[in-house]
């Protein structure tokens, strides 16, 4: 975690690599934080997100889709299915194999989901002005597709 300015070596507290990282420290315990008063995980959003936005999946294509290593996509799908969240059915292509999906339950828990991170990102960017979180979303949209492309 950051340390208090006085203490922050000057060598290093104005190095863009520097203040990203301070930043995505604070972006990631607003995130955890925000999903935990909503009973949820990033994980379970990328799913929901996931599924929403590609449709059913198997457990493998799923973490494709969604990034999340099969080791923790099986605990993620088994939570959310728990919950009601998404429901499994044999693949009728493959019965050895189950599809995901879906349910209205956790179409309404994206949606809540989703509120949290619209609300965590005003909290996020809250000394910047609408034009300035816009461009600073491009830039940082910039740089992430420059370094996925020569390190994919």
């Amino acid at each position: 975690m950051q340390q208090p300015a006085e203490t922050t070596p000057a060598r290093w507290e104005g190095l863009p690599s520097w203040l990203l990282t301070q930043t995505a420290a604070h972006a990631h315990r607003l995130v955890g934080d925000g999903f935990s008063a909503a009973d949820a995980r990033g994980y379970h959003y990328r799913v929901l997100a996931t599924l929403a936005d590609l449709g059913p999946a198997s457990q493998a294509d799923l973490g494709r889709r969604s990034g999340i290593h099969l080791s923790d996509m099986v605990a993620t799908v088994n939570e959310l299915a728990d919950r009601d969240l998404v429901e499994r059915a044999p693949d009728p292509a493959d019965r050895r194999r189950n599809i995901v999906s879906l349910t209205t339950a956790g179409r309404r828990q994206l949606r809540r989901l989703e509120q949290r991170l619209a609300e965590v990102q005003d909290e996020l960017l809250a000394p910047l002005p609408p034009a300035d979180r816009r461009r600073l979303t491009e830039l940082l949209a910039t740089l992430l597709e420059h370094h996925n492309q020569r390190h994919p």
